[in-house]
């Protein structure tokens, strides 16, 4: 039997509050071996989880572009229950080369990477596919009009937007209409300066997907030194901090489903249980 999280909508579906980044399964230096990475999803599958955020960036290295999607699509085949239950969600924009990270936000080449995402995900139609952030040598109204182009042809059935401002998820919503659902930007008790595009999705009707909602990969524990605030109420509550991080996040407005990274069962079970933890109106305050 699956439990059933608490859901909250992505255009026209409902996903568990709380979802999955899968991102740390595939950061060079940092992540676990593939059978640790598929238990994970897998327990987070079993737990109620039905959003999966992945992206063709996330890979160890620039020469196995698509190494989280296809991770992602493998333990969905392992699954036992209906994968049609779970949204998986991807990027495409940020390209990787032997010294980094780059950007491209050209229309050709993001519908390259939405092929080559539909490749390793082993999917007809990407569920929600998502421009990973905003290329300042491509006008952003030429990016969102490649979102629309993929849409209408059937590739994507939704799109989403992330690292944008106030003003670009404005311009993206004129040009995409109900094509648009999503706003994933960086949000935490440490990095609050996404709070005028949370007011703007909620204004919208977009969803907003905090990314690195714990503070980010191997911070997750300076949650305690940061906020005392979070350790006191996790202790009364008997809860980890990072529960009471996904509680305070989830309070913040109906739209918020933070999708914390993980790459083990048991930090993705802990975030989860997130969901049942209701703050009073005190802890918010004390919080702030």
């Amino acid at each position: 039997m699956h439990n059933v999280l608490t859901t909250r909508a992505i255009g026209n579906r409902q996903v568990g509050a709380i979802g999955l980044g899968a991102m740390p399964m595939s950061v060079a230096g940092h992540m676990p071996d593939e059978t640790q990475s598929i238990r994970t999803i897998l327990a987070a599958l079993d737990a109620g989880v039905t959003l999966i955020d992945s992206a063709d960036a996330y890979t160890p290295s620039h020469d196995d572009v698509g190494h989280n999607e296809r991770l992602v699509a493998r333990a969905l085949a392992l699954w036992a229950g209906d994968a049609d239950t779970v949204l998986v969600a991807t990027k495409g924009g940020h390209t990787r080369t032997p010294s980094g990270w780059d950007l491209d936000g050209r229309p050709s080449y993001l519908k390259q990477a939405c092929d080559r995402s539909l490749k390793a995900l082993g999917v007809d139609s990407i569920g929600l596919y998502q421009h990973h952030r905003p290329d300042p040598r491509v006008p952003y109204e030429e990016t969102m009009g490649a979102l629309k182009d993929l849409h209408d042809a059937g590739k994507i059935q939704m799109a989403g937007i992330s690292n944008a401002n106030p003003a670009q998820i404005r311009l993206a919503h004129d040009i995409l209409g109900h094509r648009l659902v999503s706003v994933q930007n960086e949000y935490s008790p440490r990095f609050r300066t996404s709070e005028p595009e949370i007011d703007v999705c909620a204004e919208l009707g977009l969803a907003f997907l905090p990314w690195s909602p714990l503070g980010g990969v191997g911070r997750a524990g300076e949650l305690s030194q940061q906020n005392a605030a979070f350790t006191e109420i996790a202790e009364a509550r008997g809860v980890s901090p990072q529960q009471v991080c996904l509680a305070w996040e989830l309070a913040r407005s109906p739209v918020v489903i933070p999708i914390p990274g993980a790459s083990r069962p048991e930090t993705i079970l802990d975030s989860v249980a997130a969901v049942g933890l209701e703050l009073s109106e005190e802890e918010l305050a004390r919080l702030g």
